[in-house]
């Protein structure tokens, strides 16, 4: 049976949104966060005991006042710790995530998604995974999202995105860097019966033809990289479609990456808050 690297951190209150943002840098799968006093509380779980190390010695480095533990622990173990916090999740008055276990706690009259917690991020329990299928709802409902329409999905994680998109008659392609979240991605699709739907694969926005556009593109990634590929991801959406980006903090990080978009000819987006996330939305983009 294989093992797990178990990470626990503890950092002060006011360091963790630096700390979310360092494992979710290094860690693009699912942690736990629970706050403790003064303090916030981080778990996660690594296959790749060198990365797991290094990691351990860079969070030494980057926040000296916190506290880092790790250990070994059977996979199966990892699996079932799940089970203990893993609940339906609502998200806005459409989507309700579960994993397969409580496939019966779906909400009435909302669409269900199913995702097998695994090493790959995105169950809906994240305000940024909340937000954006929120978003999606929002603008099927006011027209801007159409069946038929054409999606990509970049960092799709667990593919909950793709999933949620697949489900209102979209179709697409769906996106990420770690070959892991890919396969993940994959065994959720088909546990939602939208294989036929979406394409999966391993790469960056710059892997993609030049040519081609999308209806909605949207990417719950991090700050830093959406900074970085405005230039290549603003030409995705095609004219009159949508843009939405997550994985942003509301306070020290919407306004360069909003300005990043803006610098690429699109107006101000919409913010939509949770906490101290944010998403932003272009709608009915250069018509």
């Amino acid at each position: 049976m294989s093992t797990l690297l178990k990470i626990e951190f503890n950092v002060p209150e006011t360091e963790a949104d630096a700390a979310g943002v360092f494992i979710a840098a290094r860690a693009p799968h699912g942690w736990e966060e629970t706050p403790r006093g003064d303090q916030r509380h981080f778990t996660l779980y690594l296959e790749d005991h060198p990365l797991g190390m290094e990691m351990v010695r860079e969070f030494e480095a980057r926040f000296p006042a916190g506290e880092v533990a790790h250990s070994e622990q059977e996979s199966e173990n990892w699996a079932m710790a799940w089970k203990d916090f893993f609940i339906p999740v609502n998200c806005g008055e459409t989507f309700t995530i579960v994993p397969p276990w409580l496939q019966d706690q779906c909400a009435d009259g909302h669409t269900c998604i199913t995702i097998e917690p695994k090493m790959a991020f995105g169950t809906g329990h994240h305000p940024t995974t909340s937000l954006c299928l929120q978003v999606i709802a929002d603008l099927m409902k006011k027209g801007r999202i159409k069946a038929g329409g054409a999606f990509l999905d970049l960092g799709t994680g667990s593919g909950i995105l793709a999933i949620g998109l697949c489900k209102l008659g979209l179709t697409g392609l769906a996106v990420d860097i770690d070959p892991q979240a890919v396969v993940c991605a994959r065994e959720n699709v088909a546990a939602n019966g939208v294989a036929d739907a979406v394409t999966l694969t391993v790469g960056t926005v710059d892997s993609l033809d030049e040519s081609v556009q999308f209806d909605t593109v949207v990417a719950n990634i991090l700050s830093g990289p959406l900074i970085e590929i405005a230039h290549l991801l603003a030409p995705r959406v095609r004219e009159g479609g949508n843009l939405i980006l997550s994985g942003i903090l509301a306070d020290r990080q919407a306004d360069a990456v909003a300005g990043a978009y803006v610098r690429q000819g699109l107006d101000e987006p919409e913010r939509r808050i949770d906490g101290e996330w944010a998403a932003l939305i272009w709608e009915n983009v250069g018509a």
